[in-house]
């Protein structure tokens, strides 16, 4: 994700969240983290004929990283976007060489949590409340990874 993708970010992200979309600054605060030797964060989105139909962010801090926000546009909704688009996401994790991720999904998103479970993350908690000003709570999922010295063992004969 580049500064030139935010009108359209912005355009899908009030569509699909009109009660509780990110706000033009907290997109910006996110890409300025996502660039140089020092980079913390990796946003990427998907363009479907020079159309963007999805994005997605992380955040890497101490070998946690967090989920950010990930939506693809409705009419992708079943195409495998978001499992392509999660795919890449915890392909940055490993990059920045996290144990776990984390994330939120509000606890009415039951597509979402779906998505999420078949990629290995597992409910650990809620947030109540999470998502203003609609006061949806949020539950919280982890995905730890498996570092080779946590790796079993394999011996030959």
């Amino acid at each position: 994700m580049r500064w030139w993708d935010l009108a359209p970010v912005l355009e899908l992200e009030r569509e699909l969240f009109p009660e509780d979309a990110w706000s033009p600054g907290m997109f910006w605060s996110e890409l300025a983290h996502a660039r140089g030797p020092s980079a913390t964060r990796r946003y990427l989105v998907a363009e479907q004929e020079s159309r963007l139909v999805g994005y997605g962010g992380l955040a890497a801090v101490d070998g946690t990283g967090d989920i950010q926000t990930i939506a693809t546009a409705r009419d992708q909704w079943g195409s495998g976007l978001g499992a392509r688009l999660l795919t890449e996401l915890l392909h940055a994790a490993t990059d920045f060489e996290c144990h776990e991720v984390l994330l939120e999904v509000r606890v009415d998103n039951l597509r979402a949590q779906r998505l999420y479970e078949r990629f290995g993350f597992e409910p650990i908690g809620f947030r109540r409340g999470y998502y203003q000003p609609g006061n949806i709570d949020a539950l919280v999922m982890r995905r730890t990874t498996q570092t080779s010295s946590e790796a079993p063992s394999v011996q030959g004969t």
